[in-house]
């Protein structure tokens, strides 16, 4: 191609740059307005179920070249940045920074919004219910290790709820301040992160000591103090602290994705493709579940996960955790909770919210 018809084009692209530019600015003058609106209505500046209605309007309208993941990436921090004009979104999420949680945080609120790294899972709960963040991300199972059971813990007697899911695929790097992997002695991370990387470990490193770390992102601390270490972390890791990634996608299974819960006061409004969770308790008597479960299956409602949950004070009682589709304000879900609440003795709507993407 001549350099005249590459300089005719590149003038093309600065046209369209100025044209998005003035359309940027539009459409945040819009959302500032929106956000009045919604202020003096009282309404939530972050609202998932509107987000991910945007979120569908630009599936549906885009006719490529750009992937929809792109796309949605790129209007992700469109909206993170307008919302940021209208009010800052505050989010706590369980730390530090670098963890998949802020992770999977940042791929949901953008990176417009204020996160702040509590150490515990129940920090993140105390931090909104006392409204002094407003909106807290938490892990709450994954495919690989189950449940994390601290999140449910707290599920269960927390005035929030559920307000959206995320999910994080789990992809783990090698990183270290060595240059190859012949140099490493020691490798450190979580528990769960050796476990998850331990077939790629006996066939590279069968000889290296692994030291476990409370975090994968305190692994990657303890390797700034000890040059001959690795830890197993994410990429952002390894950016953020300055180190080599001597390897990347270490982890053993291709689906190692973690699930996510976005809590917070209110709740969700209908989306059109949202699931509810709940939890309840059966009374000690033959068929007691059978009862609970039933009205699903008259319903025809599909369930995505069910869970049985030992009750810490009763032995041999089980709470039971489950997930399907629908939203509870739906007509036939209201019928079928309804009938659920009867043949409980303990019962809780968790939230209803928008289906997650899951990768």
């Amino acid at each position: 191609m001549k350099k005249t018809a590459i300089k005719d084009l590149r003038e093309q692209v600065r046209k369209k740059d100025r044209e998005i530019v003035k359309l940027l600015n539009e459409r945040t003058r819009l959302s500032i307005e929106v956000g009045k609106a919604k202020n003096s209505q009282g309404q939530e500046i972050y609202d998932p179920s509107q987000e991910g209605k945007v979120y569908d309007h630009i599936r549906e309208i885009n006719e490529g070249p750009l992937p929809e993941k792109a796309l949605k990436d790129i209007f992700r921090e469109i909206i993170s940045s307008s919302r940021a004009l209208q009010e800052p979104t505050t989010v706590a999420y369980l730390g530090p920074e670098a963890s998949f949680c802020y992770l999977a945080a940042q791929s949901h609120f953008g990176k417009r919004s204020l996160y702040y790294a509590q150490t515990q899972v129940s920090e993140v709960f105390d931090e909104v219910e006392r409204g002094r963040i407003a909106w807290g991300v938490v892990p709450v199972e994954n495919s690989l290790e189950g449940s994390v059971k601290t999140t449910l813990d707290r599920l269960i007697s927390t005035p929030l709820h559920i307000r959206a899911e995320i999910f994080l695929r789990i992809s783990h790097c090698l990183i270290s301040p060595c240059t190859k992997a012949e140099e490493i002695k020691r490798i450190y991370s979580h528990p769960q992160a050796l476990a998850q990387c331990q077939g790629w470990l006996k066939r590279t490193l069968p000889h290296t000591p692994l030291i476990e770390a409370d975090s994968t992102v305190a692994a990657v601390e303890r390797v700034l103090q000890d040059r001959e270490g690795a830890a197993i972390g994410s990429h952002l890791a390894a950016a953020i602290y300055g180190l080599q990634i001597i390897a990347e996608g270490i982890e053993d299974s291709p689906s190692n994705t973690t699930r996510f819960f976005v809590i917070g006061s209110g709740q969700s409004a209908a989306k059109g493709n949202d699931k509810t969770s709940i939890l309840f308790a059966t009374p000690h008597a033959p068929g007691a579940l059978y009862q609970a479960l039933e009205p699903f299956a008259r319903g025809q409602i599909n369930l995505t996960r069910i869970e049985s949950y030992p009750m810490r004070d009763r032995i041999g009682k089980y709470l039971f955790f489950v997930d399907f589709a629908g939203h509870k304000d739906d007509d036939k879900t209201k019928k079928c909770l309804a009938a659920v609440e009867r043949a409980t003795n303990l019962f809780k709507v968790l939230g209803s919210y928008p289906r997650g993407e899951e990768p």
